[in-house]
C-alpha cells in the first residue's frame, strides 16, 4: 500500500475542504483557518490514520469538529469591537492589575452579594456559557448577561477599594508583586 505524504494530503484535499469550510464559516479568512486548524491535527494525528482509504472522510470530519469547537468558543467568549467594551474595562493601573494575588481576589469576590458572585464565578472561574449559567441559576439569559456586567464593576469597586484601604493603612496586609515585591503604588 501507497501511504501519501502531508504535501499528497495537502494537494489532493486542500481545494474541497475550503470549500467545505467555506460554506460552514461563510467567511474566507474563518474558512483559511479551519482548512489550516485541520491540516494540522492530521500533521499531528494524521498517523494513526491505518486505512488509506478513509483520510478523505477523517480529514472533513476533524474540520468540522474544528468548526464546532470555535462556534462554542465564539459562544462562550463572543469576539467584540474594543470600542464597543470600552465602557466595561477597568479603570484600575496596571500596576495595580500586576500586584493582585488569587486569594486577594477571591476574598474580595467573596465580598460581593451572592447575586452577582455566582454568575462572575460560573462564567469566569468555571468557564461556563451564559446559556450554561442561566440554566445553572433558572433566570434568564438577559438577567445573567447584566449580572455580570454589574457583577464586574461591583469587583473592580471593591478591588480599588481594598487597594486604597491597603495604601491609606499599612496595617493591611499589602498586596505582593507576583515576583514576592512589596507592591509600590
Amino acid at each position: 500500500m501507497h501511504t501519501l505524504n502531508f504535501e499528497e494530503i495537502v494537494d489532493r484535499f486542500y481545494p474541497m475542504l475550503f470549500r467545505f469550510a467555506l460554506s460552514l464559516a461563510r467567511n474566507e479568512a474563518d474558512a483559511c483557518d479551519l482548512t489550516q486548524q485541520t491540516f494540522s491535527v492530521w500533521a499531528a494525528k494524521g498517523h494513526l490514520l491505518r486505512d488509506e482509504t478513509k483520510v478523505k472522510s477523517w480529514l472533513f470530519t476533524t474540520l468540522y469538529r474544528e468548526f464546532i469547537s470555535n462556534r462554542r468558543r465564539e459562544i462562550r467568549w463572543p469576539k467584540e469591537e474594543l470600542s464597543a467594551v470600552e465602557h466595561e474595562l477597568p479603570c484600575a493601573m496596571p500596576e495595580t492589575v500586576d500586584c493582585l494575588e488569587s486569594d486577594q481576589v477571591m476574598e474580595v469576590l467573596n465580598s460581593i452579594d451572592e447575586t452577582f458572585r455566582s454568575p462572575l464565578t460560573l462564567f469566569y472561574l468555571q468557564e461556563h456559557s451564559y446559556e450554561e449559567i442561566a440554566r445553572i441559576l433558572k433566570i434568564p439569559i438577559g438577567t445573567v448577561m447584566s449580572r455580570l456586567s454589574r457583577g464586574k464593576q461591583k469587583l473592580q469597586q471593591a478591588l480599588l477599594a481594598r487597594q486604597a484601604r491597603v495604601e491609606a493603612n499599612p496595617k493591611i496586609i499589602p498586596m505582593r508583586h507576583p515576583r514576592g515585591d512589596e507592591a509600590h503604588g
